[in-house]
């Protein structure tokens, strides 16, 4: 998958928007959370952290990462995605550890970290001295509450591997024997992974991974949608609109006219 702001070129990026599934994706840029609706749940490897309203949570760089939604009200979150080169001090523990809980509860969250988030999010564009201030004050206050452990290899490298090929092969026709052979693994070892971490097959995955990138031309670009399908990795409009209804229960074109942004 290939986030919106993984084009951008600032240092910080910032999007309030609706909660909704997200298939297990990484990228270099730590991810900080900010729940201001309903709840999140946040998937790390095999682990799942319950997030409520007003919770946050830091998703260290290059940590494979999923996003459930089960709340049956409207659910939204503040993400801020900062590069790690103002995040200064705090650039070599968020490359070489991860947190055993990356959540911290609303109750325990100091009120400068909210206070920064705030602004943060209401002084957009502002000054990158400013905004790296502000990322650092954040960090500052939420890294010491945090039990960190070095990163894991094993099956955490497997993952990685995997997430990585489907990120960068994605729009290319692809499929499970060729994912085993280019990674060097086997592909009924690979198949468990799907179904036991991701908790799907490696076609659904490969599906999510196509829609989502979809999803932020159709949000973010004037392309036209047959254009897109192809962009996407789909061999025919057909099958395209087949998977987009399944997943969000509403056309391409639907999509767009509803998410567009200007």
């Amino acid at each position: 998958m290939i986030p919106i702001y993984d084009e951008k070129k600032d240092n910080l990026y910032i999007i309030h928007k609706q909660s909704q599934h997200f298939p297990p994706h990484m990228h270099e840029t730590p991810e900080l959370i900010y729940v201001t609706n309903g709840t999140l749940e946040l998937g790390i490897d095999e682990n799942f952290f319950h997030m409520e309203k007003g919770d946050f949570a830091i998703v260290f760089p290059n940590t494979i990462h999923h996003y459930q939604v089960f709340s049956p009200c409207l659910s939204s979150a503040l993400y801020i995605y900062p590069a790690l080169s103002i995040t200064g001090q705090f650039q070599n523990e968020l490359q070489k550890y991860v947190p055993k809980n990356p959540v911290i509860s609303g109750k325990q969250m100091h009120a400068d970290i909210k206070n920064a988030i705030i602004t943060l999010e209401d002084e957009k564009n502002t000054n990158p001295i400013i905004e790296q201030a502000y990322v650092q004050i954040i960090l500052g206050r939420c890294m010491p509450m945090y039990e960190l452990e070095e990163r894991k290899s094993g099956q955490g490298d497997l993952i990685y591997r995997m997430v990585s090929y489907v990120a960068a092969h994605f729009k290319e026709d692809i499929s499970l024997d060729k994912l085993a052979k280019s990674i060097g693994a086997n592909k009924f070892s690979l198949s468990r992974v799907f179904s036991s971490v991701f908790h799907t097959n490696f076609n659904q995955y490969l599906n999510e991974q196509r829609i989502n990138f979809a999803c932020s031309l159709l949000e973010y670009s004037d392309c036209p949608i047959t254009e897109i399908c192809l962009e996407a990795g789909f061999q025919s409009q057909r099958t395209f609109n087949r998977v987009f209804q399944e997943m969000y229960h509403m056309t391409p074109r639907d999509y767009r006219n509803r998410y567009k942004k200007n």
